[in-house]
């Protein structure tokens, strides 16, 4: 007699055609489970471990190539305004101030709405927010939304004329990128990059300091307590990235396969070794071989130039170089282990693995199998993490409690219960697995091995700090850093190089470094300014950031946080050079908010009286230290049109240099303090300026004096600085 079909079943087959299902009398598989048996024996066998697989990648894509896409963000919309109010009383026992005009427009129609008053006169004169408490006809009550400053109160009750009120605040600071990635991180963008072990670890110990992502890190090492090495069958994206492509590719081609008793079957513990003793020694290699990390720059590389060429146009997709082919090298080569042997990557080789394999040592719960077994080989055939003994037992450091042998057991004789659950188990090492316990040989093999790592690892950092970024050499390469970046030699051992701001990054101002630094520098995040120049409503790549490598800025701080500082080449800087009138960089700097960029009059000439001749000489630009931040706005600007469009030089006139005085990098404290006290600690007789008429040489480096400058004047066969 037939069993009667679950519930669930039951409303199935009342939904979908009879074919889909197996016929119960024949045993004819229906359509599901053909498809099914189509995608893998490991998908009917194990259903639900594919399905969280599928809902885990799922995210991953979400979040790289929606959460971090920033051209979704839209500038916040010009409220509208009233003008002609005016202020009629104020009103003691409530704190309100009563406006009227001739006429109340529709849009101010509810109580408790928000206006922003400025004087109509002097449109520069904000006062502050007010919410609505009262409206009779023509008459507004209006309460302050906080209190209000004697300033701001000075200037409502003494200042002549009407009052405008809006909907939105003048002069607002910009931040649509900012408010657009908020928005839409639903869950931290770099979720998966924080719960990489290896990350974390390798991080902190490089850098000798606490990571914030430790404890993301932690948390999924103690779930694991409990589902063994459950990230890498479970949540990992590269494990199924890899999965899809043994699937699609690998399965295919037999004639490259291996055993799976080689020595590299313990290649992951080697390499986590050699990158923990590179770490220690102040080297962050993890970047390059830790899991996430390597799938979300592979990603990058590959699905970024598609997106944005296919969204926004592929002339707006930066050029690659030597970096971005070794970077994708290295993808190609994670993918096609799987020629050798299915998850090749997984089961031998990734170093954030092994540190899960570790974790299974404390683990509370386990594969057992019971005493019914028949010695069928089927969940040795099937295990897609080589985790079963040749007696069908359980290699426990290997075994990500996937459940997929269990799923094809014929007897059910495979468990995955309590670790101390010892219950009518099966004899273990029957039929013989061949497996000893370590002998001379095997502890020969593991001195070697270990012996291997750590020479690995000390010469790995070594040869990396050696033709590395050379930052006790005042002439070797600096590159302008992301704002919020900490000192440069901290950024070098806490940037994991996983890509990830700069995928959230606008117009991919931010773009990966080539072998500049060498080794050390490969694929950290450099602002190109000759591309674009850094959003001030944009705050996203330090607050995607998984390891501090930048700092999670709030807006108010980023846009004060100096990057950089913009130089003009007086050699080729058109005005500068008597060619012709140009004015791109000054208004660049001044429609961003900065205004870190004024005029001066150069050429000019003067007549016998020493007065200057109308029409003679141009305004040429003047970089004022105290509110330049960097950004590279102006060096864009200049590039694109001078450069690019008339062609008129070769390279931009004005560029952003790091270095010492020319950049802030705090490891902790507040770039808005170390502004406030730069100002307070400015001297009343700094030297000024002579003449405001001014004809400069070609050394003349064209920032403010009103700082001092820090390093040496530039030689005049020097004009950017670059050997200063």
């Amino acid at each position: 007699m037939l069993a009667t079909p679950s519930f669930v079943t039951r409303c199935a087959m009342a939904i979908f055609p009879r074919s889909c299902f197996a016929d119960r009398v024949t045993g004819k598989p229906g359509l599901i489970r053909i498809l099914l048996n189509r995608l893998g024996p490991s998908v009917l066998s194990s259903p639900l471990r594919r399905m969280v697989q599928t809902l885990s990648l799922f995210l991953f894509i979400v979040l790289f190539f929606y959460v971090c896409w920033p051209y979704s963000a839209r500038p916040a919309a010009v409220g509208q305004q009233s003008d002609n109010w005016r202020l009629v009383e104020v009103e003691q026992h409530t704190g309100s101030f009563r406006f009227e005009a001739d006429l109340r427009p529709d849009w101010i129609g509810d109580e408790a709405t928000v206006l922003y008053v400025t004087n109509g006169n002097d449109g520069s004169s904000y006062v502050g927010a007010f919410k609505v408490a009262n409206i009779a006809g023509n008459m507004l009550s209006l309460r302050p939304v906080g209190e209000l400053s004697p300033a701001a109160l000075d200037s409502l009750l003494l200042a002549q004329g009407t009052w405008s009120f809006g909907e939105t605040e003048p002069d607002r600071w910009p931040s649509h990128y900012a408010d657009d990635l908020a928005q839409k991180e639903f869950i931290p963008a770099e979720l998966f990059l924080v719960i990489d072990p290896l990350v974390s670890m390798s991080t902190a110990i490089a850098s000798r300091s606490w990571v914030w992502s430790l404890t993301c890190a932690a948390i999924i090492l103690v779930a694991c307590f409990f589902i063994p090495r459950g990230f890498c069958g479970y949540l990992c994206p590269l494990g199924t990235l890899i999965d899809l492509f043994d699937w699609s590719f690998s399965r295919r081609v037999v004639r490259f396969r291996v055993a799976s008793d080689g020595w590299w079957v313990h290649i992951k513990y080697y390499l986590l070794a050699g990158t923990l003793v590179a770490a220690m020694c102040g080297v962050l290699v993890s970047g390059y071989v830790a899991a996430i990390p390597v799938v979300t720059r592979g990603l990058l590389f590959l699905g970024e130039p598609l997106q944005s060429g296919m969204a926004r146009g592929w002339h707006l997709v930066p050029p690659m170089h030597v970096g971005h082919t070794f970077s994708l090298a290295l993808f190609a080569i994670v993918l096609g282990l799987g020629f050798l042997q299915p998850r090749f990557w997984c089961k031998y080789v990734c170093p954030s693995g092994a540190i899960f394999s570790l974790g299974n040592l404390l683990r509370v719960t386990e594969r057992k199998v019971e005493s019914t077994c028949i010695n069928c080989n089927k969940c040795v055939e099937i295990c897609p993490f080589d985790a079963i003994k040749p007696d069908f037992t359980t290699r426990t450091t290997d075994c990500t409690l996937c459940q997929t042998c269990g799923g094809v057991c014929p007897t059910q004789a495979i468990k995955f219960v309590e670790r101390w659950n010892l219950v009518e188990l099966k004899v273990e090492n029957d039929p013989p697995t061949g497996e000893t316990p370590l002998g001379r040989r095997g502890f020969l093999a593991l001195a070697t091995g270990s012996a291997a790592a750590i020479v690995g690892g000390t010469s790995v950092a070594v040869a990396t700090r050696t033709f590395g970024a050379r930052l006790d050499d005042p002439t070797s390469f600096r590159p302008v850093r992301p704002p919020g970046s900490v000192p440069e030699q901290e950024f070098l051992e806490m940037c994991i190089r996983c890509g990830e701001c700069f995928k959230a990054c606008p117009n991919n101002v931010l773009q990966a470094e080539g072998f500049q630094q060498g080794l050390e520098g490969l694929w950290t995040p450099m602002v190109n300014a000759d591309w674009a120049g850094c959003e001030s409503s944009c705050n996203a790549c330090g607050q995607v950031c998984p390891t501090g490598a930048i700092r999670a800025l709030p807006l108010e701080e980023k846009k004060v946080a100096r990057m950089g500082l913009a130089v003009v080449n007086n050699s080729t800087c058109l005005p500068y050079e008597n060619r012709e009138a140009c004015q791109l960089c000054v208004d660049e700097c001044n429609m961003a908010g900065y205004e870190a960029i004024e005029f001066i009059n150069v050429h000019t000439q003067l007549d016998s009286q020493g007065k200057p001749i109308e029409g003679t000489g141009f305004v040429a630009p003047v970089v004022l230290r105290d509110k330049c931040v960097g950004c590279g706005l102006c060096q864009t600007r200049c590039y694109a049109i001078n450069v690019k469009e008339k062609q008129l030089l070769t390279a931009s006139a004005i560029v952003i240099e790091a270095g010492a005085g020319n950049e802030d990098r705090l490891m902790t404290g507040s770039y808005i303090e170390l502004r406030e006290n730069e100002r307070s600690q400015r001297r009343p007789d700094s030297p000024k300026f002579e003449n405001e008429f001014f004809v400069p040489s070609g050394d003349t480096p064209s920032v403010d004096p009103l700082v001092p400058d820090p390093t040496p004047d530039a030689a005049s066969d020097d004009p950017f600085g670059l050997n200063s």
